[in-house]
């Protein structure tokens, strides 16, 4: 049974609490895992896809003829989806393209900033049990209107050693260049460092388990990564208007995740508080995966009461969730109050799957209340800024003993020098 809290009698500390699931056991097994990769390459790479996924392997990537079979399985229909899912992606993502820039506001000086791809992105994808091929689109086509060269897929094989037709599609669609089958903290291991068969890449993206995410964290600054994601979670908002069959679904939608996943929600209304709850136990019921989300629910899942829809504005931007739904009355209103979320989805028939899946916002989002200072993965993430400048003798002159000054304020001689030595034989004059 689902919790209900009164904002109240509670601290903003007890309500924005969120459970760590790294532990120093997950570092250590990451640790040596990475170390495996690194000194032993592919070898490592096929001993532990057959210790975890119980599967032997020939060999690590897959064929284009594996990919073209695979797309020949999937239903027309899904195909269809797909297709329409990346168009809505590339649509939403093409605005996000930066243009190189120049500033010359001053003669002889010459400022700007040059936009360059990365030239190798990995991409990786949750496999094995589960199928994703949103996680595809989100990541790799961001990366192909940035420019990217060269889009490297890792993700684990199903028991017959095969991935599932639906990533394959999707990697085709998307426009990957290369995939794997791999998948776990070694496949992070391989992406940063680089196998016999897997090139080393600039940066890494996508969603993982625990392990994903902890190895994630410990090859950064080899690499870059987009975020180091922890379980999902869903903040909702709602007065009295608010739909409570709608919002029921959309928390159990989270919690169908994982048993770690969070699912809030906070409103004005006690009626709808108490309807909430009973409707998550009632919809539980028909749930394939049932007894996850209602571990998550048990666990995870609260409902708070406030008095205000501004009280919980506040309280949502402290939490600074993942996915945040407004289902008020007026909910643009509401938006202009909302600082941190990931995502934010607005009114009724806006829900957050709706955003997973085919809208074209990225679903690659901020978790653990990151969202107070990181963003949706987007094409920024797969380009570089470089700045330059360039002064002639004249513009320099005017400004290098200012330099020299500023220098010699920071104690810093040789900076200083190295602006006066320009203009020595004209001082001496």
């Amino acid at each position: 049974m689902m919790r209900i809290l009164n904002s109240q009698y509670i601290s903003i500390e007890e309500i924005i609490r969120r459970e760590s699931v790294t532990t120093k056991n997950v570092e250590s097994v990451v640790s040596g895992i990475i170390a495996d990769v690194r000194e032993n390459g592919d070898k490592a790479l096929f001993q532990y896809t057959e210790k975890f996924d119980g599967v032997q392997l020939s060999s690590l990537e897959v064929s284009q003829d594996e990919i073209n079979e695979a797309y020949l399985q999937v239903e027309s229909e899904f195909l269809q989806i797909l297709q329409k899912a990346a168009e809505n992606i590339r649509k939403y993502h093409q605005r996000q393209l930066r243009q190189s820039y120049f500033i010359n506001e001053e003669p002889g000086v010459l400022l700007g900033q040059k936009i360059i791809p990365i030239e190798k992105a990995g991409l990786y994808v949750p496999g094995g049990t589960a199928a994703y091929p949103s996680t595809v689109l989100m990541n790799c086509i961001p990366a192909k209107i940035a420019g990217v060269g060269e889009i490297i897929m890792v993700t684990p094989p199903k028991a017959n050693g095969r991935i599932a037709p639906a990533i394959l599609a999707a990697a085709k669609i998307a426009g990957v260049d290369r995939i794997f089958k791999v998948g776990g903290a070694q496949a992070i291991a391989a992406l940063a460092y680089g196998t016999q068969s897997i090139p080393k890449v600039d940066k890494i993206t996508g969603p993982g388990n625990v392990f994903v995410a902890e190895a994630k964290r410990q090859v950064y600054g080899n690499v870059n990564i987009d975020m180091i994601a922890g379980p999902s979670e869903i903040l909702i908002i709602a007065d009295e208007s608010c739909n409570v069959r709608y919002a029921a679904a959309d928390m159990l939608a989270q919690a169908e995740h994982d048993k770690l996943a969070t699912a809030v929600l906070i409103t004005t209304s006690k009626r709808v508080a108490n309807e909430v709850v009973q409707e998550v136990e009632r919809q539980l019921k028909f749930l394939p995966r049932q007894n996850i989300a209602a571990e998550s629910i048990a666990h995870n899942g609260k409902i708070i009461l406030v008095q205000t829809l501004e009280e919980a504005a506040e309280i949502a931007n402290a939490i600074a969730p993942e996915h945040l739904e407004l289902c008020t009355e007026s909910p643009l209103s509401l938006m202009g109050l909302i600082k941190h979320a990931g995502s934010v989805f607005l009114g009724q028939y806006c829900p957050e799957a709706l955003g997973d899946y085919l809208a074209g916002p990225n679903h690659t989002l901020p978790t653990n209340g990151t969202a107070r200072f990181s963003s949706a993965v987007s094409v920024d993430d797969f380009i570089k800024k470089t700045q330059f400048l360039y002064y002639t003798k004249e513009a320099f002159s005017n400004v290098y003993e200012q330099v020299a000054y500023f220098a010699q304020k920071e104690g810093l001689q040789a900076h200083g020098r190295s602006a006066l030595i320009r203009f020595e034989e004209e001082r001496k004059s």
